[in-house]
C-alpha cells in the first residue's frame, strides 16, 4: 500500500542567492533588535552555527563584506563595530509594507479618491473639450491631434482651441494623519512581543504614505509616561520603556501636531494595549495601574470629547483580549464617535491599511 512520506521543508538552494537569503533574515532580525546591526550580525551568527546557513563558499564574514559593500551596513573605523546605514532603513520600512500590505488585493478603494472630477490629481480616461484655466499638462494629444484632422483635413494642417481635448482628473482627498503607539512596559510583557507588530505597521504605513500619497501627511507620536514625536527614521530603533501609560499626553501631542497641518480630513490612529494609567500634573507624575482610575479616565474622555468637537476621529487597535480593557475603548470611542478595531497581532496591519484607505473618501466640512 502507498503512503505519504512527511519531511522538514528545506528551500532549494536555488531560491535566490546566498546573499539574498541571509538578507532577508538579516532584516527580519533587526525588528527585533531594535535596529541594531552589530547585535543583529550576532543573532545571525548564532543561527548560522545551530542551522548551518551559509557553507564553505560563502559565508557570515562574506554577507558582512556584501552589505557594506551595498550601502546597507556602516563600520566604525575606531572601534569596528557595525551601524545600519539610512539605506537599510528605508529597506526595513519597504519590507514592512511587502509583508503587511502587498498581501491585500487592490480595489477601487485603494486610491481614495472622491467622486469629483475638475483640477485634481488624478488623471482619468474620460476627456471633455477644453476651458479656459484648463492646464497644458492636462490636454489630451493624440485626441486633440484626431479632432483637427477630422475638424480641418490633413492636407493643410491647423489645429484651434475648439480642438483640444481635456482629460478629466480626480480630486484625492488628502488627510493628515498621527498614528499613536503605545510604548509602555506592557507592550512586551505576559510573554507576548507587541511592540515588534506596532513598529512594522507604523513603519509600512509611513512608506505608504510617502511612496503612494506624497500630499498627505503622518506624524508618529510614541507615548509612555510621557509622550514625544519621532522621525519616520527613528522607527527601527523605537523601544518599549518601563514606563506606564499616559493617554492624554500622547492625545494632547496629536492634537498640537494635526492644529498646525492645513488638511481638512484629520484623523488619530491609536495603537495600544490598555487603560490610560498615568497623568501628569505639573511636575509630578499621577499614577495608578490598578484598575480604571476616575480622574485619569475624566482627563482622557474629556480630550476624547475635545477631538469629537474638532471633528478629529481616534481610530483605536486594542491588542489586547481582556474585556475589561476592551469596555475603556468602548467608553472612549463612544465620546469621541470614532471607531476601535479589536485585532490580533496578526490582523493589525490589514485593519490600518483597510480603514486608511477608507477614510481617504471621507471630507469633513
Amino acid at each position: 500500500m502507498q503512503g505519504f512520506h512527511f519531511s522538514a521543508f528545506r528551500p532549494s538552494d536555488s531560491q535566490g542567492s546566498p546573499f539574498d537569503k541571509l538578507f532577508n533574515l538579516f532584516m527580519e532580525l533587526l525588528h527585533y533588535t531594535n535596529g541594531d546591526g552589530a547585535e543583529a550580525l550576532n543573532w545571525l551568527s548564532q543561527l548560522d552555527k545551530q542551522y548551518k546557513l551559509t557553507n564553505q563558499d560563502y559565508g557570515i564574514g562574506d554577507f558582512i563584506e556584501d552589505l557594506k559593500e551595498k550601502g546597507y551596513l556602516k563600520e566604525n573605523e575606531q572601534d569596528g563595530s557595525y551601524k545600519i546605514s539610512p539605506k537599510t532603513e528605508q529597506t526595513i520600512r519597504q519590507k514592512s509594507l511587502d509583508e503587511i500590505f502587498g498581501k491585500l488585493k487592490k480595489s477601487k478603494q485603494g486610491n481614495h479618491t472622491t467622486f469629483k472630477t475638475g483640477r485634481g490629481d488624478e488623471q482619468n480616461p474620460e476627456t471633455r473639450p477644453y476651458e479656459f484655466g484648463d492646464t497644458p499638462e492636462s490636454i489630451n494629444y493624440s485626441g486633440s491631434l484626431r479632432n483637427a484632422f477630422v475638424n480641418h483635413g490633413v492636407d493643410t494642417f491647423s489645429m484651434q482651441e475648439s480642438d483640444l481635448e481635456i482629460h478629466e482628473r480626480d480630486y484625492k482627498a488628502q488627510t493628515s494623519t498621527v498614528l499613536m503607539i503605545d510604548i509602555s512596559h506592557s507592550m512586551i510583557l505576559y510573554g507576548e512581543d507587541r511592540i515588534t507588530p506596532a513598529k512594522k505597521v507604523a513603519m509600512a504605513l509611513s512608506e505608504l504614505i510617502t511612496t503612494r500619497y506624497p500630499k498627505d501627511t503622518l506624524d508618529i507620536v510614541v507615548f509612555g509616561n510621557d509622550a514625544r514625536q519621532i522621525a519616520m527614521k527613528d522607527l527601527p530603533y523605537l523601544e518599549v520603556g518601563p514606563y506606564h501609560t499616559n493617554t492624554v499626553a500622547g492625545l494632547e501631542m496629536a492634537m498640537d501636531l494635526l492644529r498646525r497641518r492645513k488638511n481638512i480630513n484629520k484623523q488619530i490612529f491609536m495603537i495600544t494595549d490598555g487603560k490610560p494609567t498615568c497623568l501628569k500634573i505639573g511636575n509630578k507624575y499621577y499614577k495608578n495601574s490598578y484598575g480604571i482610575d476616575s480622574k485619569i479616565l475624566n482627563r482622557t474622555l474629556n480630550l476624547a470629547g475635545q477631538l469629537r468637537r474638532l471633528k478629529i476621529p481616534v481610530i483605536t487597535f486594542m491588542i489586547a483580549n481582556d474585556p475589561y480593557l476592551q469596555d475603556f475603548v468602548k467608553t472612549f470611542t463612544e465620546v469621541n464617535h470614532g471607531k476601535a478595531f479589536y485585532s490580533s497581532l496578526d490582523g493589525l496591519g490589514k485593519f490600518i491599511f483597510e480603514d486608511y484607505e477608507n477614510n481617504k473618501r471621507r471630507t469633513v466640512r
